[in-house]
C-alpha cells in the first residue's frame, strides 16, 4: 500500500510538472513560429535590454531604407557614378583647354667650344660654341610661358563632351531607377514570399482540424476509414506545401539580405507602408515626357553625335597660336650680364596653322561622325516608341491590378464561406470529404492569387513611378 502510493505521488507530480508552461518548455522544446523561421539569420542576433527583459533586436525596414541601403552597396551603380563623374570631369578637361595655360621653364646648356671667338663678355669677346643651334658655351634658360590655342575644333569638343556628360547623367539616373526597380521586386517579392507561407501554414492547419473532424466522427461510426485516409493524404500534401512555401521565403529574403546588407544574414523585418494609388493618365503622361531618364540620355546622344560631326568638319579649318615668354635666356643665370646688359626680357610669337592634306583623314572622320549620328537618330526614335509602348503598358496593367485588388478580397471571402459551410455539411452528412478537401485548396489557391495580386499591383506601379521619374 505503501509502494502503491508512492507510485501515485511520484505520477502526480511529473504530470503537474508537464502541464505547467515551464514544464512543457523544458520536456519538449516548441516548434519555431513561421515568422521566426524566416527571420532568424544563421548566427546569433544581437540583443539588447529594455524594461524588463532583453531579446533580439529586428530591424523593421522600409522601402525607402532597403533603396538607399542598395544605392550604397550595389557595385552596377557604383560603376555608373564613377562613369558620370569621369564624363563629367572630361567636360572640364575640354573648357579648360580653350583657356590659356601658362608654365616654367628652367634650363642650363653647356656646349664644347668651337676655339673660336664671339663679341660679348667682359672683354669683349666669348667663346664661341660648336652647335650653332646654341648662343654660347654656356646658356641659362629661367622663363614663364603662356600659350594659347583656338580653333574650331576645340568649341566643338566642349559641345560634345557636355552633350557626354549630360547623357552619363542621366544613364546614371537610369540606373539609379533599374536599381530601385529591382529593390521593389525582391522587397515585395519577400512580402508576398512571406504570405504564401503564412497561407500555406493556416491551409495546414484546416487540414490538421479536418483530419480531427473525421477521426472524431470515425469513432462515432458517422463516416468510413476512407474519409480519415483521404484527410490525412490532404494533411500529408499541405505539410509539404508549408515546407516548400518556408524555403520560398528563406530564399526570398537571403535575396534581398544580399542585395542590401554586407551580411546577408541580418535579421530584418519589412515595414509595409499601404500602396498610393494610381496617378491620372495626363499626369503620367506629362511626367513621363519631361523626367524619363532613357529618354533624356537618347537626347542628349543625338546632341553629342551632332557635336562630333562639328568636330570633325573642323579639321578643315586653320587654328591659331600665341605664345609669350618672359624671363632670362643667356649665359648668366642673373638679371644683369657684363657691362650692365640687361638678361631679364620677353617674346612673343603668333602663328596659324592651315590644314593642307592628310590623306582624307578628315574626310573618313567626317563620315564616321556621320554613322554615329545617324545611328544616334535611329536610338532616339527607338526610344520614343518604346517609351510611348511602356507607358501604355505599364499603366494598363497598373490599372488592371488595382481593379482586381478588390475583386481578390471579395474571393477570400466566398472562399472562406464556402469552407465553412461546407465543413458543417460534412459533420451533417450532406457533404463527402472530396468536397471539404476542395473547398480548403480553393481558399489556398484564392489567398495565394490575392497575394500575387499585390505583389503585381505594387510592381506594376513601381515599372510606372521609375518611367515617369516619380520614384
Amino acid at each position: 500500500m505503501a509502494i502503491t502510493s508512492r507510485y501515485l505521488l511520484c505520477a502526480a507530480a511529473l504530470a503537474l510538472v508537464t502541464a505547467s508552461p515551464l514544464g512543457a518548455q523544458q520536456a519538449l522544446p516548441q516548434a519555431p513560429s513561421v515568422r521566426a523561421s524566416l527571420q532568424m539569420p544563421a548566427t546569433a542576433p544581437a540583443t539588447g535590454s529594455s524594461g524588463k527583459g532583453s531579446g533580439p533586436r529586428m530591424m523593421a525596414l522600409t522601402l525607402d531604407q532597403a533603396i538607399e541601403a542598395a544605392l550604397r552597396s550595389d557595385p552596377i551603380y557604383a560603376t555608373s557614378i564613377a562613369t558620370s563623374g569621369t564624363a563629367r570631369l572630361n567636360h572640364q578637361l575640354a573648357r579648360n583647354a580653350l583657356l590659356p595655360s601658362a608654365s616654367f621653364h628652367g634650363q642650363y646648356l653647356y656646349t664644347q667650344p668651337n676655339g673660336q671667338f664671339n663679341q660679348g663678355g667682359q672683354s669683349g669677346q666669348q667663346a664661341a660654341p660648336r652647335f650653332i643651334a646654341n648662343n654660347a658655351i654656356r646658356e641659362y634658360a629661367a622663363q614663364l610661358m603662356a600659350n594659347e590655342t583656338i580653333s574650331f575644333t576645340g568649341f566643338a569638343n566642349l559641345r560634345q563632351t557636355q552633350a557626354l556628360a549630360a547623357k552619363a547623367g542621366a544613364d546614371l539616373e537610369s540606373a539609379r531607377r533599374d536599381l530601385i526597380l529591382r529593390v521593389v521586386q525582391e522587397y515585395f517579392g519577400l512580402l508576398d514570399a512571406e504570405n504564401k507561407a503564412q497561407v500555406a501554414r493556416q491551409t495546414r492547419d484546416e487540414a490538421q482540424n479536418f483530419l480531427s473532424l473525421t477521426q472524431k466522427l470515425k469513432a462515432g461510426r458517422e463516416v468510413a476509414e476512407a474519409d480519415v485516409v483521404k484527410a490525412q493524404l490532404d494533411l500529408q500534401q499541405k505539410q509539404r506545401a508549408y515546407s516548400d512555401a518556408q524555403l520560398l521565403a528563406e530564399q526570398a529574403r537571403l535575396n534581398l539580405g544580399t542585395l542590401l546588407f554586407a551580411d546577408p544574414r541580418t535579421p530584418y523585418k519589412l515595414a509595409v507602408a499601404p500602396a498610393p494609388l494610381l496617378a491620372p493618365r495626363s499626369q503620367v503622361e506629362a511626367d513621363a515626357a519631361k523626367n524619363n531618364p532613357d529618354l533624356r540620355s537618347a537626347v542628349e546622344s543625338m546632341k553629342a553625335a551632332r557635336a562630333a560631326v562639328i568636330a570633325a568638319r573642323a579639321e578643315y579649318l586653320p587654328s591659331l597660336t600665341f605664345n609669350y615668354t618672359y624671363g632670362v635666356d643667356a649665359p648668366q643665370l642673373a638679371v644683369n650680364g657684363p657691362g650692365g646688359v640687361q638678361n631679364l626680357g620677353y617674346s612673343a610669337s603668333g602663328g596659324i596653322n592651315l590644314p593642307l592634306w592628310d590623306w582624307f583623314s578628315t574626310h573618313d572622320r567626317v563620315q564616321e561622325a556621320k554613322l554615329q549620328r545617324r545611328a544616334a537618330q535611329v536610338t532616339l526614335t527607338a526610344t520614343q516608341r518604346t517609351l510611348i509602348a511602356q507607358l501604355q503598358e505599364y499603366y494598363h496593367d497598373a490599372q488592371v491590378a488595382e481593379q482586381q485588388m478588390t475583386s481578390l478580397t471579395s474571393s477570400v471571402k466566398l472562399a472562406q464561406e464556402s469552407l465553412r459551410l461546407t465543413r458543417l455539411r460534412y459533420s451533417a452528412g450532406e457533404a463527402t470529404a472530396l468536397e471539404v478537401v476542395n473547398a480548403e485548396d480553393t481558399l489556398s489557391t484564392v489567398k495565394a492569387a490575392q497575394a500575387d495580386g499585390q505583389l503585381r499591383y505594387r510592381v506594376a506601379l513601381a515599372n510606372l513611378q521609375t518611367l515617369t521619374g516619380v520614384l
